[in-house]
């Protein structure tokens, strides 16, 4: 065993060693799906009387939603329940006096010049219209504050940290929008002007109304210069705790309105302890079929990369609960999901190993093994690079369920490259290191071709000889898919449209699983049911008149007995216009930076065509679920951000393999080029499908419908991006490279002779 391999073998042990570690002593935190959480309805008011519009709710509740990601909550439910009152469900809150403490404050920052000492009984004179205050300091010294000169909106973001040089214990650091920053230049330059000592030094810090730090001004610093525009620090003898509260609540913006608790209980789970208990057999069910096909297709080393897997799991699942990530049912189904699409890697370095055995059947397994790792980790770098720039940007520029998509798509990347470049890698070295395996070709799995290989090699199908063709059904496809978005509509779930929320109180109990089976059989299949308070059985819904209402009613009382509605409620979308916004321009970037990165690592033209592919799978499975009436909810967003990822990385694959075809043949045609690249790495694109659709098939049949939908669009997406990925991208970025090839020269017009250049799309013309 060579020294490499004896460094991975014992860090993919010090890894696994603390995965388990974690895995065993922290408990994951559970989404509402799955456990329930803490309700909270709050009263938003302009004034002690005056109650708030919609608009200003609409604000308050994007404000609470930014407050809430600061606590670390993941998945928050916020709804806008009537024009003034907005309900919060927090999944898997430990302390809810807390989280009702930090929602619930106003946060109205503001930064004034200190005018001077205040004697006591004195009250604030206004002058010239100025509004002025006069506030106790931290020590209890009255100061008279001028005007507002910089408010919290000027704050660029603020972070909590512990001051050890200066012994200033826990402090916030602010930094500034540019031009807040020359206000706060400008503000401390004025303060600067007075002596040491002097109380008019002082900048006073205010929150709601509260002096929180009002510190002196340097004695360094000079008269009308100030201090640096970009930020400054709060001290004031912090705890961590109220350093970081107070951090959360100038980062998540003031509230425009004070809002009030007005109801506070528990909400029981969405889903039935039997949903939970048949998704999570089926996730078990698919990971076990996707190992036995690894195994069955490479044989000891799929036996290998499926331990290497089983390991992804652990570490992958170890990290989303060390970082607190909330687990939610559609969650954990991507990352069951994610370990038939980990296989990936592992895939790419066995076709690539079986490559060199089939060119060069002398050469020795090991030698072999370690060439398909060398020859496949650029396919691999660049499909998880784009994917974690991509996650990257939904976790900065997302908000809600976007930015908790990005973390856990960039744990899940994370833990499959050093599934397969280290674990993986360490135990078919060492394997390969047996003169058994080596021997016997039949045990290794890599010494011969597989199926697959070998009937490409004998068919050998002329693919690219019109790109254009297969360019016309690629888009007879979208044609279909858009027709269908348009003449069906798109069935806009709940979190996007709003609908109503009815709480029931009956005279027999009733659990979840009966009241949701009572409900689909009366037609509310997509009503969304929990348990709230003492029993009481809350029922979501979309659009839901007066005699829909009834018949609900009327369908729980058959279990129920007698039916009282408690509460009945208009909400609005959970998923909000600024939250679609957030997730459309973070989308939107994502993209435009995957496409700067394949144009820079590739060539701008198969940039475009994976882009193109990229968005071919994007309508249709948008028109598919159309055409299906089913409905696009935030289930569908999560299973369609997986597609997104998924159609990249198949086609960066493909062009990964085109790019070293062709820099090893400059001369040979780019349609016959493509040809090989694609017929190549068919084996793989084939073996990672499968791998992936055990498991979505398995969510599928045995899932219940609680994640029917989600494999359903996933199942779609798999099949439809394997297809745009070869003859969508590939002949998109071959017509590309057509149309951008230079004319031939004009005769006459340059009486030079020039050597005949060869068009790349032509086997041998030459122009």
């Amino acid at each position: 065993m060579t020294r490499a391999t004896t460094v991975r073998a014992v860090l993919a042990v010090a890894v696994l060693l603390v995965s388990v570690y974690i895995t065993l002593t922290m408990s994951p935190r559970l989404g509402l799906d799955l456990q329930g959480g803490t309700r909270m309805v709050l009263q938003a008011k302009d004034s002690a009387t005056v109650e708030a519009d919609r608009e200003t709710t609409d604000r308050t509740l994007e404000v609470l939603r930014q407050r809430i990601d600061s606590l670390g909550v993941a998945e928050p439910v916020l709804t806008r329940s009537g024009e003034d009152r907005i309900i919060v469900e927090l999944p898997d809150v430990q302390d809810p006096r807390q989280a009702a403490a930090v929602i619930g404050r106003t946060a109205q920052l503001s930064f004034h010049e200190v005018l001077g000492a205040a004697p006591p009984g004195a009250d604030p004179a206004p002058e010239a219209g100025e509004k002025r205050l006069i506030l106790p300091d931290e020590q209890g010294t009255r100061l008279d504050l001028g005007p507002v000169r910089l408010s919290g909106a000027g704050v660029k973001d603020a972070t909590a940290f512990f001051e050890a040089q200066q012994a200033a214990g826990w402090t916030v650091k602010l930094d500034f929008h540019k031009d807040a920053g020359k206000d706060w230049t400008k503000l401390t330059g004025e303060a600067a002007c007075h002596p040491a000592g002097d109380e008019r030094r002082r900048v006073a810090i205010v929150l709601d109304e509260k002096v929180i730090s009002s510190p002196q001004v340097d004695p360094s610093v000079g008269c009308q210069a100030g201090l640096p525009s970009g930020g400054t620090q709060i001290t004031g003898s912090f705890t961590a705790k109220e350093a970081r509260d107070l951090a959360l609540l100038i980062k998540g913006g003031a509230l425009p309105v004070p809002v009030e608790i007005v109801e506070q209980r528990t909400v029981g789970p969405t889903l039935g302890a039997a949903a939970i208990d048949a998704s999570a057999q089926a996730a078990l069910i698919g990971a076990a079929a996707t190992a036995l096909f690894i195994t069955f297709v490479y044989r000891l080393f799929g036996a290998l990369a499926a331990v290497a897997l089983a390991a992804y799991g652990v570490i992958s699942y170890a990290a989303l609960v060390g970082l607190g990530v909330t687990l939610t049912l559609p969650g954990l189904a991507g990352f069951v999901l994610a370990i038939g699409m980990a296989v990936d890697a592992n895939v790419l370095v066995f076709e690539r190993a079986r490559e060199e055995c089939q060119d060069r059947p002398t050469r020795s397994l090991r030698s072999a093994l370690t060439t398909g790792f060398q020859k496949a980790f650029s396919a691999v770098a660049d499909s998880n690079i784009t994917t974690l720039l991509a996650a990257g940007l939904l976790f900065f520029l997302g908000s809600g369920p976007v930015k908790g998509f990005g973390v856990t798509l960039a744990i899940g990347v994370i833990a499959s490259m050093f599934s397969a470049l280290v674990i993986a890698r360490a135990l078919t070295e060492i394997a390969a290191g047996s003169r058994f395996v080596s021997d016997y070709r039949g045990v290794n799995g890599i010494a011969r071709p597989g199926s697959v290989r070998t009937w490409l090699t004998r068919k050998d199908p002329q693919l690219f000889r019109k790109p254009v063709q297969w360019l016309v059904i690629s888009t007879v496809l979208v044609a279909v898919a858009v027709a269908g978005i348009v003449v069906r509509g798109v069935d806009l779930g709940v979190e996007f449209t709003g609908g109503r929320l009815v709480e029931y109180s009956t005279s027999r109990p009733v659990d979840v699983e009966t009241a949701r089976s009572t409900l689909a059989d009366a037609g509310f299949g997509d009503a969304e049911i929990t348990t709230a308070g003492d029993g009481d059985i809350s029922v979501r819904t979309g659009k839901l008149d007066n005699d829909g209402e009834y018949a609900l009613r009327t369908a729980l009382a058959t279990e129920g007995g007698e039916t009282t509605k408690v509460r009945d409620e208009l909400i609005g979308p959970s998923l909000g216009d600024e939250l679609r916004r957030n997730a459309l321009i973070a989308l939107g970037v994502a993209v435009l930076v995957q496409l700067a990165y394949l144009a820079v690592r590739f060539r701008w033209t198969f940039a475009v065509g994976s882009v193109i592919a990229m968005v071919h799978d994007v309508i249709i499975v948008v028109g598919a679920f159309a055409w299906l009436g089913r409905p696009v909810d935030g289930i569908f967003l999560a299973a369609l951000l997986t597609v997104i990822g998924y159609s990249v990385n198949d086609s960066v694959v493909v062009f990964d393999r085109v790019r070293e075809l062709w820099a090893g043949n400059r001369k040979t045609p780019l349609a016959t080029i493509a040809r090989r690249a694609v017929l190549q790495t068919v084996p793989r694109t084939v073996n990672t499908g499968m791998g992936a659709l055990f498991i979505l098939v398995a969510l599928a049949v045995l899932g219940g419908d609680s994640l029917a939908d989600f494999a359903l669009a996933l199942l779609i997406g798999i099949v439809v991006g394997t297809w745009s990925s070869v003859f969508t991208a590939v002949p998109g970025a071959l017509v590309l490279e057509r149309t951008t090839t230079a004319p031939p020269p004009v005769p006459g017009k340059n009486r030079r002779t020039r050597a005949p250049r060869r068009d790349p799309l032509d086997n041998g013309a030459r122009v």
